[in-house]
């Protein structure tokens, strides 16, 4: 009776795709949790955990985003530049005027690895304010 293995995805075996998310009125938690499932690659059959096997996304008009509940006041980034007293502290409204594309960054980076892999993974992420034409073409992705 033979053996059964187990197959994983190498690199060389990773077929990605390209997505286009359009985040107009879409909540920044669950457009988040959508995105980071495919850069991770976990809506493929041939997922592996230690293997980069995701797609690339796009996400366009990130600064028409929708925040749920009292987040435009209550949430805060906070910074620092490494001198006494270089803290800065930023509230979800403030950052949004400012760096949009920011915001919708660091939601998605948070459900990333923390690891090299998650820092291979942030790199296949295009966010963009407006909708740049030359992306008008790729097929859609729904969150």
């Amino acid at each position: 009776m033979k053996k059964r293995r187990t197959i994983f995805t190498g690199p060389e075996l990773v077929k990605r795709d390209r997505f286009l998310v359009d985040a107009t009125d879409r909540v920044l938690g669950r457009l988040a949790t959508k995105v980071a499932t495919y850069l991770r690659g976990k809506h493929k059959p041939s997922y592996t955990p230690q293997t980069d096997c995701g797609d690339f996304i796009v996400i366009v008009n990130a600064d028409k985003i929708r925040f749920t509940g009292k987040k435009g006041k209550g949430k805060t980034y906070f910074t620092h530049s490494g001198y006494p007293g270089g803290d800065k502290i930023l509230t979800l409204e403030k950052m949004m005027a400012e760096k949009p594309v920011k915001v919708v960054q660091l939601a998605i980076k948070g459900m990333l690895p923390h690891t090299r892999l998650g820092a291979a993974l942030i790199k296949k992420l295009k966010i963009f304010t407006g909708q740049p034409a030359q992306y008008a073409k790729l097929p859609r992705l729904e969150v």
